[in-house]
């Protein structure tokens, strides 16, 4: 008996090594059910060749999940991402083994768009974006992020410049899957993020250079450069860095200044518009929500549309200025600041306020205690 354990024992590490097949064990230790949230493992903790190999990633019912590896920037990839399915106090598992894997829709995108004076245009499959480039600087820009409504899960960007410069099929008008309707003006539109400085909000003016880190169909990262950022009499370089994954509720943001050393905060903002709406702010979760009448621009109602701001770290306040709801936090030039931003839609994934609101609180609280990655 105890020879055949062995020859078992022996035989399950044979075809292990073999096949390289390795667990990966997902613990959510809140009391939330966590659905479709990406995970990360660093390559390095799995005994993968994925230069010479491919690889199958399955769930504990044997269904293949779709995974992502994320370079970085760099030659080799740095980690592998998927969406991972875990109950409230308790783990998932998942098993990586050599297979040729299926190939994985595409959830995200971000391009820089010439085309259309300079647009940097980026989504998910929960809402699409874009930032302003130099080819707008004779329209007064500013740094503030647009919003395009979507109710699929497909790919929208590319199909709608097409369509609008050279089809004559505008995005301003709901063609049954979604449109801008949304307006920034020089404002900070849905989420950007300025200086906040002696009790002023020095919103900035477009970008100058960009940079496409990755694009991939879970995740795609891009980042943008503006040379001078006014704050008083100073000027800054601020670098900006977005990354957008799919499932995720708010695009994560990092931004850097470098300059002078000075007392300064950073306030992220939304933008209020003319028609009233309903504004939620939390200085504990950090958390700015808002809820608007979308109306489109032959002013055509188009539901609700919601904006949400996440700060992670300590919000100093949350108040309304002039045009904007703000959250601010503290922060010294050359360090990091990382914050989350986006948009949602009544006619995708959130028909009241009431949705939009409890989805981003919980997304703050989840943020903050993120799911554990063990590999075995």
């Amino acid at each position: 008996m105890k020879k055949t354990g062995l020859s078992v024992f022996a035989l399950l590490l044979f075809v292990t090594a073999v096949f390289g097949q390795q667990t990966i064990v997902v613990t959510n230790s809140t009391g939330i059910d966590r659905k479709g949230e990406m995970v990360e493992v660093n390559v390095s903790a799995l005994k993968a060749s994925f230069a010479t190999k491919s690889y199958v990633l399955k769930n504990k019912s044997n269904r293949e999940v779709a995974y992502q590896l994320v370079y970085n920037g760099n030659k080799k990839p740095q980690t592998l991402i998927f969406q991972a399915d875990v109950k409230a106090k308790s783990s998932a598992s998942y098993t990586l083994a050599v297979g040729k894997p299926a190939v994985v829709k595409p959830r995200t995108f971000a391009r820089f768009v010439p085309e259309r004076k300079d647009d940097l245009a980026w989504e998910n499959d929960m809402a699409a974006y874009r930032m302003y480039g130099p080819a707008l600087a004779n329209e007064n820009p500013s740094n503030g992020v647009d919003y395009w409504a979507k109710c699929t899960d497909n790919l929208v960007v590319d199909q709608r410049y097409k369509d609008d410069i050279y089809n004559g099929i505008s995005y301003h008008v709901d063609h049954g899957l979604g449109l801008d309707y949304y307006k920034v003006g020089h404002t900070l539109g849905c989420g950007g993020i300025a200086p906040y400085v002696n009790g002023k909000l020095w919103v900035g003016n477009h970008f100058n250079s960009y940079k496409i880190i990755e694009v991939g169909p879970l995740r795609s990262v891009f980042s943008l450069v503006y040379d001078s950022v006014k704050v008083g009499s100073l000027f800054y370089k601020e670098e900006l860095t977005i990354t957008t994954t799919a499932g995720s509720l708010l695009n994560k943001a990092t931004v850097r200044l470098t300059g002078a050393n000075q007392k300064m905060e950073l306030a992220a903002g939304i933008y209020l518009h003319d028609v009233p709406g309903v504004l939620k702010q939390n200085v504990v979760k950090g958390t700015s929500g808002y809820a608007e009448v979308a109306t489109s621009d032959a002013k055509v109602p188009a539901g609700r549309d919601y904006i949400g701001v996440f700060i992670p770290v300590k919000v100093n306040k949350a108040f309304t200025e002039g045009e904007h709801a703000l959250v601010t936090s503290s922060y010294k030039p050359g360090d990091t600041f990382t914050y989350y931003f986006g948009a949602g839609w009544s006619k995708w994934h959130f028909p009241t306020d009431n949705d939009w609101f409890a989805a981003l609180n919980q997304f703050s609280e989840t943020t903050r205690k993120p799911l554990k990655v063990t590999v075995k």
